[in-house]
């Protein structure tokens, strides 16, 4: 599998451009109704053995004065980014994954396992319970990886202690271009990534490892300043320069083939 992603890189690495537009175009079409507020959940649909793009959901902290915002964390760019996404995913490499539909799960959810790779977004605001600590350390120590995305600045630290709960003697390793992860299918050769939003903030990349050892197998990557997302769900729309979607879409995909075949 390796060494076939390599050479269908050399093939289409010039024409990602468009394979984003076109995936994009026939992707999703609710554009406006889901981007504000409490998204329009979909059904989560049963497994058949395809990666399916699973979502990891958790509960919002109840702020003071028992008032809950409608926008949701950890359904930020729910279902576009992921739509888009699987189609390139689909179109650029000979995985089976499901592009019509990803499943909605929590970390104390018995059938997390069936799913290789898992998504969580805006991480700052998690808040896990301890069944969802013990489910989080379970998956990962059994070969799950997680992929966290869409948080920035201060929300750091909430991330760091709750990642400290999952795995005590864990830490947060900077990821830098030499590590295979950036040459699993694209060759990535710059980390100057920025947060679509926040411009002032450079994205880093960490990475946590079994016995903190990056030689060892990875259990998570950490989008810190960035959101890929974002760019994902508006790459049908211009909202972005062409070359950023690209960008984040490579680093998704070398993300999901990293994890496929290691």
């Amino acid at each position: 599998m390796h060494g076939m992603a390599r050479r269908v890189r050399r093939a289409v690495a010039g024409a990602l451009g468009a394979s984003a537009l076109l995936a994009a175009g026939l992707a999703v079409g609710e554009a406006g109704a889901q981007r504000r507020g409490a998204p329009q959940v979909q059904p989560n649909v049963p497994y058949d053995g395809r990666l399916t793009w699973a979502r990891i959901r958790y509960s919002m902290p109840d702020f003071s004065g028992g008032f809950r915002s409608r926008d949701l964390p950890w359904a930020h760019d729910y279902p576009r980014g992921e739509r888009h996404f699987t189609k390139i995913i689909s179109e650029l490499s000979t995985t089976r994954v499901r592009t019509d539909a990803s499943n909605i799960v929590t970390l104390d959810d018995p059938h997390l396992g069936r799913y290789p790779i898992a998504y969580m977004a805006e991480a700052g605001f998690w808040r896990p319970s301890d069944q969802e600590v013990l489910g989080l350390r379970n998956y990962l120590v059994k070969g799950g990886i997680i992929i966290f995305d869409d948080f920035a600045g201060d929300h750091w630290m909430n991330f760091e202690s709750q990642m400290r709960r999952v795995l005590p003697s864990a830490r947060a390793i900077e990821l830098t271009l030499q590590h295979p992860v950036f040459d699993s299918f694209y060759k990535i050769t710059s980390l100057d990534y920025y947060h679509p939003y926040y411009r002032g903030y450079r994205s880093v990349f960490y990475g946590y490892f079994e016995d903190n050892d990056p030689s060892k197998r990875l259990l998570a990557i950490v989008n810190y300043n960035n959101d890929l997302s974002e760019y994902w769900e508006f790459s049908d729309e211009g909202m972005f320069p062409l070359d950023l979607s690209n960008e984040a879409y490579k680093l998704g995909v070398n993300y999901v083939i990293y994890a496929l075949t290691r």
